[in-house]
């Protein structure tokens, strides 16, 4: 690792420590947004820790990945996820929200942000892209894209992108054979323009929000991310060792830092 990189990871664990709520501490309101290829299914090991400390929580699966991979379509684009989290935010009346975004879903809390954030009591972008205004996903991965757009075109019939062409269980830090035989079938084909649309500008009331970024990988782009939240005033925390899908290898310490939010 270079040393600015371990100059980053050791600033991060020094500027807050996890821990579980005081004691009478209000219940809060978590919605926990998945990253791409993967579902709500992947919270399983999250979920229940929240809820034991006696917190209500949610965990959508947004259109064309996971059980909802039969509504797939080419014209699923950012919107429509974020469409998607709106809608649940609306019709379960949720006020106060943690809303949390894992991976690419930083780009969906972000569209929610702008367009409920009367609904939101925080954001947490969970080893997520952190965009700027205009910007798509694909921007902040330059390296990847004609990787991902020969998946597109060669087994996603020109708008799904198979996870097997862009990454592995591997590079996100899943190496525990019963980990990697559970997620294995449950990562399905990404609707690839949820990756080409840029995000909507953000109104002051969403820029207002309070705002964590919390990094449990080392991802370049990852870092990068939480070297720009930590610039603009967001509070950063780090989960050491954990990999990107901190929420399947150190579950524990992912609820411990959540309930640590306050």
């Amino acid at each position: 690792m270079s040393n600015r990189r371990t100059m980053l990871i050791t600033g991060l664990a020094a500027t807050g420590a996890l821990g579980a709520p005081a004691q009478g501490a209000t219940p809060m309101t978590f919605v926990l947004v998945h990253g791409a290829w993967h579902g709500g299914w992947s919270w399983k090991k999250v979920a229940p820790g929240l809820r034991a400390a006696g917190h209500q929580v949610f965990t959508p699966t947004l259109t064309g990945v996971g059980e909802r991979a039969h509504l797939g379509r080419p014209e699923i684009d950012l919107d429509a996820h974020v469409r998607d989290i709106t809608a649940l935010l609306e019709f379960e009346d949720l006020r106060d929200v943690v809303l949390v975004g894992h991976s690419y879903a930083g780009m969906v809390i972000t569209g929610v942000a702008a367009a409920a954030p009367e609904r939101l009591g925080q954001l947490v972008y969970l080893d997520a892209f952190l965009p700027e205004p205009g910007k798509c996903l694909n921007d902040y991965v330059p390296g990847f894209v004609a990787q991902y757009e020969k998946g597109v075109r060669e087994r996603g019939e020109g708008w799904r992108l198979p996870f097997n062409d862009a990454l592995s269980l591997r590079a996100l830090g899943v190496t525990d054979p019963t980990d990697v035989a559970w997620m294995t079938p449950r990562m399905t084909d990404q609707p690839y323009r949820t990756f080409t649309q840029g995000v909507r500008p953000q109104p002051a009331a969403a820029q207002a929000l309070r705002r964590t970024y919390l990094l449990s990988s080392e991802r370049p782009h990852y870092l990068a991310a939480a070297e720009r939240a930590r610039q603009q005033g967001f509070r950063v925390l780090h989960v050491p060792g954990a990999g990107h899908d901190v929420m399947v290898t150190q579950p524990r310490d992912l609820v411990a830092a959540l309930l640590g939010l306050g």
